[in-house]
């Protein structure tokens, strides 16, 4: 099989050399052949020799998204069988077996650019955000199918990063169905419904799971506020974890019906356990309450680099009214989950707001997606999600 080519930039090589799964528009000097937006191509460096296989798409930043640096390897349906296989033997050996819903695939930390699965059970839900990824989409579903025989898969394929590559919003049912788009799932033991249709991204952050599982084992006999609680997930990790009181707090009131079910599917009371339907911001800076712990897990506040500025305020504020409500030797579990917003950059964020509240603040650890959400290691782009946990000393 003959490949379209590119040809790099003198000493433009250097980041993909160096495992950077990413090729910028502007480090190419030549394209030879007319490949489409979405094709597979062949670098090559400025003195010809070949680099890698990808996926090109002459209408976006990233230029070229690396599949394989095995020159001579074809890709074909057996290439995309043996990266998935591979992304199932993975989760065999870090999922336990009282937990059903994970990451399968997570894009390229899995050799998959721009494909996300997630297990909820016997559902699948996928999304594809890039060009080459919807050339290959009937190769992966075909894959998914036959080792792993879901009940249904559904495709969530929408948002920015979609458009960009040139591409339309795909939502719905790819492969058997479902009346109302709810699943139970187990995590950890504990019960969550899902729903994959109307929920955020997938349905359920899946990325926090061991975040919870951490917090929920700091939580006994404590009085904990979760901000932006969503479904409610943090809560149940902490109630079972043998806290006296777990305010859940969220803007969405379908957001606080599902946190409310989901305390009750484990056997937690709402009357213990209050959900308030409110915004975050304007809770934080009328209560008089102070908390052994609060749990800050906020939307993505930038969603594009033009965003940064704006969304370091709204971080900083939170963090600030936050730091003012933890009891001495409080606990602060923070995050962002903003690719803009760098773990560098993240960290002043909470330094600045610790400072204006007049606090001195110990970090214990730093928090991250969860093992089955595997990343390469020359691809720090990959590390979205962001988190410190941190003791209030004052």
């Amino acid at each position: 099989m003959i490949y379209p080519e590119i040809i790099l930039a003198k000493g433009r090589e250097a980041a993909l050399l160096r495992g950077h799964p990413w090729v910028f528009s502007g480090a190419i000097a030549a394209v030879k052949g007319k490949p489409a937006a979405g094709d597979i191509v062949l670098a090559k460096d400025s003195g010809g020799e070949p680099l890698a296989l990808g996926f090109f798409n002459p209408r976006t930043d990233i230029a070229l998204r690396i599949l394989t640096k095995n020159c001579e390897e074809k890709i074909t349906p057996y290439f995309w069988q043996s990266l998935l296989l591979a992304a199932c033997k993975l989760r065999h050996r870090i999922i336990n077996e009282q937990t059903n819903a994970y990451r399968l695939i997570n894009a390229e930390g899995d050799g998959f650019p721009g494909l996300i699965v997630d297990v909820y059970g016997s559902t699948l839900v996928l999304s594809i955000a890039i060009a080459g990824m919807e050339k290959q989409k009937n190769h992966i579903l075909d894959a998914l199918i036959s080792q792993l025989k879901p009940a249904r898969i559904y495709e969530k394929s929408e948002g920015r990063s979609r458009s960009l590559e040139g591409l339309e919003t795909r939502i719905g049912f790819v492969s058997g169905d479902n009346e109302t788009g709810l699943v139970e799932i187990m995590e950890n033991g504990l019960k969550f419904e899902v729903d994959f249709v109307t929920g955020q991204k997938t349905g359920f952050f899946l990325d926090q799971r061991v975040n919870r599982e951490r917090i929920g084992a700091l939580s006994r006999d404590a009085s904990i506020l979760n901000c932006f609680s969503y479904t409610g997930a943090f809560s149940a990790y902490c109630a079972e974890g043998g806290a006296k009181r777990v305010v859940s707090l969220d803007i969405s009131k379908p957001a606080c019906v599902t946190a409310r079910r989901n305390l009750q599917l484990n056997w937690f009371s709402p009357e213990d356990y209050p959900i308030i339907e409110a915004d975050v911001f304007t809770y934080l800076r009328n209560t008089q309450e102070c908390f052994d712990m609060i749990i800050l897990d906020p939307p993505a506040f930038a969603k594009a680099k033009k965003d940064v500025a704006k969304a370091a305020r709204g971080y900083k504020e939170i963090n600030l009214q936050a730091i003012k409500h933890l009891v001495r030797g409080g606990i602060l579990a923070t995050f962002s989950c903003s690719n803009f917003i760098e773990e560098d950059l993240f960290g002043k964020i909470v330094l600045g707001a610790t400072r204006d509240a007049g606090a001195d603040l110990q970090l214990v650890t730093r928090l991250a997606a969860g093992p089955d959400h595997p990343v390469l290691l020359g691809h720090p782009e990959g590390h979205y999600l962001k988190g410190l946990l941190l003791v209030k000393k004052n």
